[in-house]
């Protein structure tokens, strides 16, 4: 019964580490979407002042 009770803990530690391994990768691809989007909109803002200019 006691080395059930330690399988529980660590299977439990694994499972914590995981869910922040994984909630890290989400809020880096947060950012880097977010980044992205700002790119875009800036490069089409460009491009239509560049078309515009002429």
């Amino acid at each position: 019964m006691k080395n059930a009770h330690l399988l529980l803990i660590v299977m439990a530690m694994f499972a914590m580490s995981g869910c922040s391994v994984i909630e890290g990768i989400f809020k880096a691809g947060a950012v880097v979407g977010i980044i992205s989007v700002i790119v875009v909109i800036l490069v089409i803002i460009w491009l239509i002042s560049l078309f515009r200019g002429r």
